[in-house]
């Protein structure tokens, strides 16, 4: 196993199997080395930093019914809203106010919202808020959307694949949704410029360590510039709403197993791993993640956006508590950093 995790860090491509046989790796020692290794290609690459991200969640209306998800459209128990353009190019500019230097808006597939509206505010929110980076994470839109908002000024996008494997997807999604649809938009994206956000669940219902496998051999195959994996967590009111959920230590694996392959991706410590186990932001911090992003939503509306069961929206996830996600950085020897961060993979 030694000799497969050397040659992951030294670059070499991995086929499908040996990501499996990393993927099925338990042994303690080899773990350890694992992420060892990510920790030490982080800070080759980024030093100590962890950049923080204003996360403002702009909508829980989502045309789509993915079956994890509590904003799939069937939900009817699911508490709707959606923010005013005001509103949110407010919380960009208190935001920036408090040091913020990337906005990521995130909100379901809501077609509420025009390409003219969202192009306006993108143009206002990097007036107002300049030498801002301004992502998106709307889900899957006409290449044309993606074009115009490039050219408004948004400069990443995220659009997680879910799963690399067209069977797995089908499981995980009702017939209208389809993977090659999914990767089609990943492709438009990293074609017109933006920096590119790909990733998975970790533990999904029915996943295996072949999908998982799959994955990581997607990731070394598109490369994108940033990866977000977090574990799967139920919600009650979906059809996996019985289901367990994914393990913690799993997807810090998974991150460790991604800082190889993508030594200049940013990584996030996501809030599914928070919100699963306390302790395994920091754990990820150290195995090769090196963002976080903070909830500048207003407070009346962080409940309402309720992906799975107990999303934490509080502490160290809300912005007003900056100052201790600061003193917790430190404490693992990690640097809050404000700035852009832009991937050194991505090139404007």
């Amino acid at each position: 196993m030694q000799t497969l995790i050397d040659r992951l860090f030294q670059g070499e491509r991995l086929t499908q199997k040996e990501f499996q046989a990393l993927v099925l790796c338990e042994d303690q020692g080899a773990l350890e080395l694992l992420f060892q290794r990510a920790k030490e290609r982080t800070e080759e690459v980024f030093g100590n930093h962890v950049y923080i991200r204003g996360l403002i969640e702009i909508s829980s209306y989502c045309k789509q019914d993915c079956f994890y998800c509590g904003l799939r459209c069937s939900n009817k128990k699911a508490q709707r809203y959606r923010l005013s353009p005001e509103v949110i190019l407010a919380t960009c500019e208190q935001g920036y106010e408090m040091g913020f230097r990337t906005f990521v808006l995130q909100g379901g597939e809501d077609d509420f919202y025009t390409d003219e509206q969202m192009c306006d505010l993108i143009r206002e929110i990097c007036l107002s808020c300049p030498g801002s980076a301004v992502t998106l994470s709307f889900g899957e839109k006409s290449r044309r959307s993606y074009e115009a908002f490039r050219k408004a000024g948004a400069s990443r996008y995220l659009l997680r694949h879910e799963t690399a494997t067209a069977e797995h997807f089908s499981r995980l999604h009702p017939p209208g949704q389809r993977l090659d649809s999914r990767m089609e938009a990943l492709s438009a994206l990293k074609e017109l410029g933006f920096q590119v956000g790909a990733g998975f669940m970790v533990g999904s219902p029915f996943q295996t360590a072949e999908h998982l496998a799959a994955d990581l051999y997607f990731l070394q195959e598109f490369r994108p510039h940033m990866v977000g994996i977090g574990p799967f967590i139920p919600h009650t009111d979906t059809p996996f709403g019985k289901y367990a959920a994914g393990d913690s230590q799993q997807t810090v694996k998974m991150i460790a197993i991604t800082r190889g392959i993508l030594p200049g991706a940013l990584i996030p410590a996501t809030t599914a791993l928070a919100t699963l186990s306390q302790g395994s932001r920091l754990q990820a911090l150290q195995a090769g993640a090196n963002v976080v992003m903070p909830n500048l939503s207003p407070n009346e509306v962080r409940v309402k956006y309720n992906l799975y069961n107990n999303k934490l929206s509080t502490g160290t996830e809300s912005a007003q508590m900056l100052e201790a996600l600061r003193n917790e950085l430190a404490g693992c020897g990690r640097k809050m950093d404000l700035s852009r961060g832009d991937s050194p993979l991505w090139k404007a």
